[in-house]
């Protein structure tokens, strides 16, 4: 099936926001703009993030190697979608 849409990320700055995410350490991460967004279109992304605060993550490399891997241009990434 043909792609309509494409979304085009800014992989940098996203890795920038969730690094900060999963190192703040204050009830109000949750109200980040780029959670927020990330639950409209891609939820597993946050239930990542939250497991590696679980893990207790704090290089920010992790985060970037995420990203990259999820968000990666090809057309078989839905994985993050749910």
């Amino acid at each position: 099936m043909p792609r309509f849409f494409r979304l085009l990320v800014d992989k940098d700055s996203l890795t920038d926001e969730l690094f900060e995410f999963v190192t703040d350490h204050t009830p109000w991460r949750n109200r980040r703009p780029v959670v927020e967004e990330l639950n409209d279109f891609a939820p597993g992304v946050v239930y990542v993030m939250e497991n590696m605060i679980l893990d207790g993550v704090v290089e920010k490399r992790y985060v970037k190697e995420y990203v990259d891997a999820v968000f990666d241009g090809s057309e078989v990434t839905n994985v993050y979608m749910t």
